[in-house]
C-alpha cells in the first residue's frame, strides 16, 4: 500500500509529498500514543452505543486499538515519517490488525477535534505530574523550615543586609511561592478539563453523538460549548506555559540564593559532593552546577511561552497548522520544570547550613538599626526623628570601625537622653522574637506557617 493511500487526506492529491515537506511538517507526538488511543477507544465505544456504526464493528475496533496499544508499549512499533503523526500511525496499525473496518473509527471525527482532545489529555497528565512534584518540594521546604525556625540569618533588600530573619522564615517564603504555583496549575486544570471531541473540523457534527458519554469515559468534567473555539483555542496551553514559566522563575530565584550562599564571600551553605562538581584546573573548587543550570533553564521555559504567544497572535479561527507547535512547547517546558522540581527536592535536604556564620552575619552590618529606632518610637519619638537619630549613630559606629552593639551607652545618650542601658540588650534573638505576628519571622510564627502549609498540601490535591 503506497503512502498516499495511507494518508487520511490523500483522495484529491496525486503523486508523493516532497520528503522535505514530510520532514518539515512532521508532528512531535510519537510519544503520545496512550492519549490518542484512549480517545479513539472512547470514541469507538460511543459510535457503537449510539448505533452510528454496528456494535460488533465498534467492539472489533476497540479490541484492535487495545492490541495496537500493547504493540506501542512493547516497543514493537517502528515510526514511519511518511505517516505524519501519531493519529495516522494508529489508524494504519489498526487497519493492519482488523482490516477495512478500521476506517470507520474516523466516523463523526475530524483530525482537528481529535488533536484538540489529545492536547487536553496531554496537558491534564502533565499538570497532575507537576502539581505532585510541587507538593513534594513544598513539603521538603516545610521540613527544613521547621528545623531552622529559630536559626537567624540576615535578611536582604537590594542584596544588602537589612534586618535579621530566620532561615526557616526565608525557606517558608519559597514554599509560599510554590503554593501559588500549585494553585495556578490547579486553576488552569479546571479549564483543561473540558472535552472537545464532537466539534468536528470546526462546525460540529451531523451525527447523534453522545459527547457526555465520551467525557465520562475519559474523566472530563464538561464538554466544550463552541466548536470553533474548541478546535482553535490554545488558551489552555498558554495558561499551562505561563504557570510553568512562573514556577521555573521561582526555582531560579532559589537557585541564585544557593549559588550566592555557597560562595566563600557568603559561606552560608556547604554543597554536598553528590550535587556539585569540581574544576578541571583548580583543585579547591566546588561548583553549584545544579543551581546554575536551573537558573539558566528558566530561559527555556519562558521561551516556550513567548513562542506560543507569538504563534497564537492574530491567528484567525478556527484551526491553522501553526497550532501544531503547541505540544512541542508544552512537553519541553514540562520536562524542564519537572526535572528541576525533582532535583531540588533531592538536593535541598542535603545542603549543610553554616548556622554559626549565618548567626554572626545576622548581627553585623547594622542590621539591628531599625530595632534601635523602634526602641525610641516606643518612648514616644516620631519614627522619622528616630530614623535620623539612629542614622547618626550608624555614622558614628562607621567612624569608630565597630557595629552598633559595640558603641558605649555614652554614644547613644549623646544622640538622645531617652536611651537607657537596656538599649544595649537589643540582640538578634530579641529582634526576631519581637516580630511575633502572623507572617512575621518570630520562630513561633514560622512554625505556625509550616503547620498551615503542611495542612494545605496534605493530603495531596491529586491522587
Amino acid at each position: 500500500m503506497g503512502s498516499m493511500a495511507q494518508r487520511t487526506w490523500g483522495g484529491r492529491f496525486e503523486g508523493e509529498m516532497d520528503p522535505l515537506v514530510q520532514e518539515y511538517t512532521a508532528g512531535d507526538d510519537a510519544d503520545l500514543y496512550e492519549f490518542d488511543i484512549a480517545g479513539s477507544i472512547a470514541h469507538a465505544r460511543m459510535l457503537g452505543k449510539q448505533g452510528i456504526i454496528p456494535q460488533e464493528e465498534a467492539d472489533r475496533i476497540v479490541a484492535g486499538l487495545e492490541a495496537v496499544l500493547e504493540d506501542f508499549r512493547a516497543g514493537r512499533v517502528t515510526w514511519r515519517p511518511e505517516l505524519e503523526d501519531i493519529h495516522t500511525h494508529v489508524e494504519v496499525l489498526l487497519r493492519e490488525k482488523i482490516g477495512p473496518v478500521a476506517g470507520k473509527l474516523h466516523t463523526a471525527r475530524s483530525r482537528n477535534d481529535q488533536v484538540a482532545l489529545l492536547n487536553r489529555l496531554l496537558l491534564r497528565d502533565r499538570t497532575d505530574a507537576i502539581v505532585r512534584a510541587i507538593e513534594r518540594l513544598i513539603l521538603v521546604l516545610a521540613e527544613l523550615a521547621e528545623r531552622h525556625a529559630a536559626d537567624p540569618m540576615p535578611g536582604y533588600t537590594h542584596l544588602q543586609r537589612a534586618q535579621p530573619v530566620t532561615l526557616g522564615h526565608h525557606l517558608v517564603a519559597y514554599a509560599e511561592m510554590l503554593l501559588r504555583d500549585r494553585a495556578r496549575f490547579l486553576d488552569a486544570r479546571r479549564r483543561i478539563d473540558v472535552m472537545p471531541l464532537g466539534s468536528g473540523a470546526l462546525a460540529g457534527s451531523p451525527y447523534p453523538l453522545d459527547r457526555e458519554f465520551v467525557a465520562r469515559e475519559l474523566g472530563f468534567s464538561a464538554v466544550s460549548r463552541n466548536s470553533l473555539d474548541a478546535v482553535g483555542d490554545r488558551d489552555v496551553f498558554l495558561e499551562f506555559l505561563a504557570a510553568c514559566a512562573i514556577a521555573q522563575l521561582h526555582l531560579s530565584r532559589l537557585a541564585e540564593e544557593v549559588v550566592l550562599w555557597s560562595t566563600v564571600e557568603f559561606g552560608f551553605v556547604h554543597l554536598p559532593d553528590a550535587f556539585s562538581t569540581g574544576s578541571s584546573m583548580m583543585p579547591q573548587k566546588r561548583n553549584p552546577d545544579v543551581a546554575e543550570l536551573a537558573r539558566a533553564r528558566s530561559g527555556r521555559v519562558v521561551g516556550e511561552l513567548v513562542n506560543l504567544l507569538m504563534v497564537v497572535k492574530a491567528l484567525p479561527l478556527a484551526y491553522n497548522r501553526d497550532l501544531q507547535e503547541d505540544k512541542r512547547a508544552a512537553k519541553a517546558a514540562a520536562a524542564t520544570l519537572l526535572a528541576t522540581l525533582d532535583i531540588f527536592a533531592a538536593m535541598l535536604p542535603e545542603l549543610r547550613f553554616d548556622l554559626d556564620r549565618m548567626r554572626q552575619a545576622a548581627g553585623s552590618g547594622f542590621v539591628l538599626a531599625t530595632d534601635v529606632a523602634d526602641y525610641l518610637v516606643r518612648k514616644g519619638v516620631p519614627f522619622r526623628q528616630a530614623h535620623e537619630i539612629v542614622g547618626r549613630l550608624v555614622r558614628e559606629a562607621e567612624r569608630r570601625g565597630c557595629d552598633l552593639a559595640d558603641l558605649p551607652l555614652e554614644a547613644y545618650r549623646a544622640e538622645s537622653e531617652l536611651f537607657e542601658a537596656d538599649v544595649l540588650g537589643i540582640t538578634v534573638d530579641a529582634a526576631l522574637a519581637a516580630r511575633d505576628l502572623p507572617g512575621g519571622t518570630a520562630p513561633r510564627r514560622v512554625r505556625e506557617a509550616v503547620a498551615a502549609i503542611r495542612a494545605e498540601v496534605a493530603p495531596p490535591s491529586l491522587g
